[in-house]
């Protein structure tokens, strides 16, 4: 009988769920992965693991929104990690009430599957993008909530959802909030693949929105260990806690554009595309973290240094075999 560790988790066929994936099978865990259900038996990035990673990951089909796929994901699991969202910002605006189902109501699933089971930790996902535009920088778990989009909204909910868990039933949850996550395998949708994408394609003129906010970037490998370190602490360092997992530093979307133009040896030109830009009161224009309270519990600290992580992202993305799973001439919503 296997004695390894058995960690369940939610979003598992995703970007940051996939690297998560690999990480805790490197660090000894067997891994149930819940990969959302659909007609084509897809199980998303999970299907690009290597074979030596596999044989440690039992995958099922299923979706948060469902309180028996849930309980059935999370039984004999010594740690749920909840990954699973629906995340995209602009689509927030147009399907709310989707965002509610799945980032509040697949919470509740979560919770009441960990609860009622006794699992021994639950780690829930939660954003930065709950903090709004910072109003004191760096951002500590103390900065107000302030959420801009139905997305901050619904993340907010849940991460709610999880503090009353914890206060009314002990459910030893802990709150990780990391910032912008970026590498290998990341959504169109999202700034850096659509940049790079855009112009590994062939495009020397791309279209972006809004090139002010500034971000604080995260390499996806460095964000998985810190989901892993939140996982493994001491129970009395990290349950019942929020942490925020950033690098501390803060780069403009428009210098992002450049320096992704350097590691391409491409002179980029940007246009701007209304419907790539939010709402003027919806926008997040600065984000930039202090993980002082993570690294203080854990010791967990980013190993990546943005230009590391980006060049790594590029290597991807410039793989031919890669690029061809995207729709780089499109606005990926």
């Amino acid at each position: 009988m296997n004695s390894a560790p058995l960690a369940a988790v939610t979003g598992a066929e995703g970007f940051i769920g996939s690297h998560l994936t690999e990480a805790l099978v490197a660090s000894g865990h067997r891994v149930r992965a819940m990969a959302q259900y659909n007609s084509f038996s897809s199980y998303g990035w999970l299907e690009t693991l290597s074979k030596d990673v596999l044989e440690h990951v039992e995958i099922e089909l299923g979706d948060v929104r469902d309180p028996g796929s849930v309980r059935a994901l999370v039984e004999g699991a010594d740690c749920v990690y909840h990954l699973a969202a629906l995340i995209a910002i602009p689509y927030s605006y147009r399907a709310p009430h989707s965002y509610v189902d799945t980032n509040v109501t697949g919470t509740l699933n979560v919770l009441e599957a960990v609860r009622t089971l006794g699992t021994p930790r639950l780690v829930h996902t939660s954003t930065s993008e709950t903090y709004g535009t910072a109003l004191t920088v760096p951002i500590t778990e103390d900065h107000p909530i302030n959420t801009q989009s139905p997305y901050a909204a619904s993340k907010a909910g849940g991460d709610r959802l999880a503090d009353s868990y914890h206060a009314s039933f002990g459910t030893p949850v802990v709150t990780l909030r990391p910032f912008n996550t970026y590498g290998p395998r990341q959504s169109m949708r999202a700034v850096i693949p659509s940049v790079i994408g855009q112009v590994a394609a062939g495009a020397r003129t791309i279209t972006l929105g809004d090139l002010r906010p500034t971000r604080d970037f995260t390499y996806v490998e460095d964000t998985a260990q810190a989901f892993l370190a939140v996982g493994t602490a001491e129970a009395a360092q990290v349950v019942g806690r929020t942490f925020n997992a950033g690098t501390g530093g803060e780069t403009a979307v428009g210098d992002l554009v450049a320096m992704i133009g350097k590691l391409m040896d491409a002179t980029i030109a940007v246009r701007e595309d209304a419907q790539r830009v939010r709402p003027a009161n919806s926008e997040v224009m600065r984000l930039v973290a202090d993980a002082t309270r993570l690294r203080g519990a854990t010791g967990w600290k980013p190993a990546h240094e943005l230009e590391q992580g980006l060049a790594r992202t590029v290597d991807f993305f410039c793989d031919p075999a890669n690029l061809a799973r995207y729709k780089t001439d499109i606005y990926n919503i």
